[in-house]
């Protein structure tokens, strides 16, 4: 129930800021009732750095992403005043503020904070600025950190499926060190961007449960020895010194808002800043998706499964399970697609003839749209394709950044619209390979909770509730991670005693939006096999041919 209202008092405010991939969003909610009220977005100034360092031109390798941290405090003195402006609201009203992120995207400091990148000496150095999530070029690292995992029977690893990913703080951290160890002796703190945002507006460093379990291998209280971290790399061994920090609930208040913060920002200083989160976790509250068996799907260049649990299970192939890392009291799974919406993009930008765009212009639509209704009118199984949906790895459940995309049965009658069907259909039937999965595992999947930009594309929508053949239900909110950042920020300000009862009075969700289609999904049944058959002839080692063309396309580029 919402929060007691004395009519003469003046409404309150919180403000949760979304850090994605290539801008940031600010949200201005009613604390009351969740009504969005005001919202702004900053696009980053650097985007996402996968050629070229911008300060010196400095070359990157393959499967690199970097991103520069000014970019982010940019976020917070552009987006956060123009959503307040946006609202109309006196900022005197504001009680709190919080944020969310990618992950894991993680920096190296100093001790007090400081991007390492801002040091003048080490700005022409790839590794002294922030790693991006779909930063893939730690796979290497992660393949020995889970072999010699397996090896010692270390007790972490089954938590994540039996497979540490290449995109984690400590894959990262052990290519740092082996790549540039002048960096890594430099780095004092190695940081998310979630925690690190959190600094810049309260002014002491935190942790928070979230990132640490799910992309810090923290679990029943400790980080992974010392010593395995030395049979890793004898340089590696105090590792954890540079991650470790006390770890905070999440919607706990992290502490107030500086006076600098505040100027950026134009609100008032000493109001709640929350603990930091993860995008995709954040999301689930405001969907209210929070109960065991709901599974949240937020999709949008990549697609992240999260999904409370009241018992703890190992489930093969998973991202991670973490005792209170989507809300207090249960175990949060979580899985994942690296490339969803970028697929679709990719294609489109790399392979759509021009009288496909032109027809789109005429009719006043997007290429995607277009695209979409043309794929929409065909019957399953009509193009004669298969694909898999690897253009950017595997996350889940293979959890191998090094597998690449499919497309099978093509032919010289193969239309675009064919091949951007199978691709939407690749993506479906990776999640229905995740929902199988938990389910294997003793962890029923009662309901799909849609959130992200891919919402608006309805023939994508329909689509999964087929292959899936399951009812999907849809966030009531554009700003899902926002909205859910503003929950928190709710909580921290002391206006709910808990994220669920935040969550149930701000949060926003339509039921049973999508009803799969029983002669489609009977239909799908069949593709789901020839998928299921060609991603584990291609996925679990019987032929490794994505493996050694990735090789070879490496070899050739350097």
């Amino acid at each position: 129930m919402p929060p007691a209202v004395n009519a003469n008092e003046s409404p309150r405010y919180v403000v949760g800021v979304d850090f994605g991939t290539l801008s940031g969003r600010a949200l201005v909610v009613r604390v009351e009732d969740g009504v969005e009220v005001g919202t702004a977005v900053h696009e980053y100034r650097h985007g996402v750095i996968d050629q070229a360092l911008p300060a010196t031109g400095t070359a990157l390798p393959p499967d690199w992403a970097l991103q520069d941290p000014e970019d982010y405090v940019d976020v917070l003195r552009t987006a956060v005043p123009a959503a307040i402006a946006d609202a109309g609201v006196d900022p005197a009203q504001v009680i709190g503020i919080s944020t969310d992120f990618t992950a894991c995207t993680v920096l190296p400091t100093l001790a007090d904070g400081t991007p390492l990148c801002r040091v003048p000496e080490l700005a022409g150095r790839p590794h002294a600025y922030v790693k991006l999530w779909k930063h893939h070029a730690a796979q290497g690292q992660a393949d020995r950190i889970n072999a010699l995992a397996h090896e010692r029977g270390e007790p972490w690893i089954n938590r994540y499926g039996g497979k540490i990913s290449s995109e984690w703080q400590f894959a990262k951290g052990l290519q740092l060190l082996e790549e540039d160890p002048e960096v890594y002796a430099r780095a004092e703190r190695w940081i998310e961007a979630a925690d690190w945002i959190v600094w810049q507006l309260c002014g002491a460093e935190t942790r928070n449960v979230c990132t640490a379990g799910y992309k810090g291998i923290y679990q029943d209280g400790s980080y992974p020895s010392a010593e395995y971290l030395a049979a890793l790399n004898p340089d590696f061994a105090g590792f954890v010194a540079k991650i470790e920090h006390p770890l905070l609930s999440l919607g706990a208040r992290a502490g107030g808002l500086t006076a600098q913060a505040a100027a950026w920002t134009g609100l008032p200083e000493g109001i709640a800043v929350a603990a930091g989160n993860v995008d995709a976790h954040v999301t689930a509250p405001a969907a209210q998706a929070i109960a065991p068996g709901q599974l949240v799907m937020i999709m949008g260049t990549s697609t992240c499964h999260v999904m409370n649990g009241d018992t703890l299970a190992e489930v093969p192939g998973m991202c991670g399970v973490v005792e209170g890392g989507i809300v207090a009291g249960g175990y949060g799974y979580e899985a994942g697609q690296s490339g969803v919406g970028d697929i679709f993009g990719w294609f489109v930008d790399s392979s759509l003839p021009a009288e496909y765009r032109a027809e789109a212009e005429r009719r006043g639509i997007g290429p995607h749209e277009y695209l979409s209704e043309l794929a929409a009118a065909q019957r399953v199984g009509q193009h004669g394709l298969v694909a898999l949906d690897w253009h950017n790895g595997n996350r889940s459940v293979l959890v191998d950044h090094e597998l690449s995309g499919v497309i099978v049965g093509q032919t010289l009658a193969t239309r675009p619209e064919d091949v951007y069907r199978a691709l939407v259909e690749a993506t479906a039937f990776g999640t229905r390979t995740i929902i199988d999965a938990f389910e294997g595992s003793g962890l029923p999947v009662r309901e799909l909770v849609a959130a992200g930009g891919l919402l608006k594309n309805t023939f994508l929508m329909q689509l999964y509730a087929d292959v899936t053949g399951r009812p999907i239900s849809v966030i009531g909110s554009e700003q899902g991670p926002a909205l859910g950042s503003a929950i928190h920020a709710a909580v921290a300000a002391g206006a709910y005693p808990d994220v669920p009862a935040a969550a149930a009075a701000m949060g926003r969700v339509l039921r049973r939006v999508y009803e799969p289609d029983p002669a489609r999904t009977k239909a799908y049944e069949v593709l789901y096999e020839e998928y299921r058959l060609l991603h584990d002839y291609f996925g679990r080692g019987e032929n490794d041919v994505l493996h050694r063309l990735r090789r070879i396309r490496n070899e050739a580029r350097v």
